[in-house]
């Protein structure tokens, strides 16, 4: 399939975005990059309840999806550990694995009953093979009425994935996820998406959006030849990932504290132009106590707030599709 640059000006551009007019896809050399996105006029997002703020908490739940030589891979996991141990080549890591198992061991646990008792539903951003691994906890997640998101296949960088293999994984992971559950996944994130992500989703069909982008905050449409497609942006700045060995926060207040500003700021801009904040979070991260704690102050003080609308990612797109579908139709 290819797929020609958009010959769009910068200013109409900037007008037809505000319209949810959906941007090209790019070229033979992968997507088009688009610098203006909704420019100064970006659209009212007409949240339900007119609420000023979209919060949108996306749970990363990711064991037996990283790296491991009992997947058939060469090493070892070494991202977002929080212990800092390296990959090994050609050997299995002891305690980065039960790192890894502390998530759906306790972590997903202790979250489901603090969402359950802030009355807040989530996309969980589930690794295939990580949900195929404990199939009880997929089972809460859904009886909670959390939305379950392909998170990929395996918990992998794709950005060097050969174009078949990728399109294997999104294969395997809808089968999945469907099998799991009883229904394909509604979204999708990579996280460390290839330039041919995006397009191997659209042509496998059935996704009403995706969420490997973040370059904005506000849902937006893009176009692959007749067909247009969704991306709800996500955010690793709004992220529990700099709990990882205290690179960014070291305590559960300075978590809460940087949520709170972020939430604060968007919630007052909101009464004009309303946005989405992206909160990510980690099972093994934001999942032990002395995290947890941060995530709690947070939602304490967003629940004080009225016009708040608690929604997954398929609320938005749906949403999103409703008020503000491609001008294409």
């Amino acid at each position: 399939m290819v797929f020609k640059k958009s010959a769009v000006a910068g200013p109409a551009r900037s007008r037809s975005r505000a319209k949810s007019a959906p941007v090209d896809a790019g070229s033979d050399l992968g997507p088009a990059r688009d610098f203006l996105g909704y420019g100064a006029d970006p659209p009212r997002a007409r949240w339900p309840g007119e609420a000023r703020i979209a919060v949108n908490f996306n749970l990363n739940v990711e064991a037996g999806g990283e790296h491991s030589i009992l997947e058939g891979d060469a090493h070892s996991e070494d991202l977002l550990t929080d212990i800092g141990f390296p990959a090994y080549e050609g050997k299995r890591s002891p305690m980065v694995e039960s790192a890894f198992e502390y998530g759906p061991r306790v972590g997903c646990w202790r979250l489901l009953r603090i969402f359950k008792r802030f009355d807040v539903k989530i996309s969980v951003l589930g690794v295939v093979r990580a949900l195929q691994q404990c199939p009880e906890l997929t089972q809460a997640f859904v009886a909670g009425g959390h939305e379950i998101v392909s998170h990929g296949w395996r918990w992998l960088d794709y950005h060097k994935m050969d174009e078949k293999e990728e399109r294997d994984h999104i294969r395997l992971a809808v089968a999945g996820i469907k099998k799991l559950t009883g229904a394909p996944p509604a979204g999708w994130f990579n996280g460390r998406s290839s330039v041919n992500t995006r397009r191997l989703l659209v042509e496998h069909g059935g996704f009403e959006y995706d969420r490997d982008y973040l370059g904005d905050e506000l849902p937006f449409w893009i176009k692959f030849g007749a067909r247009s497609h969704l991306v709800i942006p996500y955010s690793l700045e709004t992220n529990d990932n700099r709990f990882d060995r205290n690179t960014g926060f070291s305590t559960a207040d300075e978590f809460a504290q940087y949520m709170i500003d972020c939430f604060d700021l968007m919630y007052e801009e909101g009464a004009e132009r309303p946005k989405i904040m992206s909160v990510a979070l980690h099972d093994r991260l934001i999942g032990r106590p002395a995290k947890a704690v941060g995530l709690i102050k947070f939602l304490e003080h967003a629940r004080k707030h009225d016009k708040v609308w608690f929604c997954t990612g398929r609320d938005i797109a749906e949403h999103w599709r409703r008020e503000h579908p491609p001008q294409d139709g």
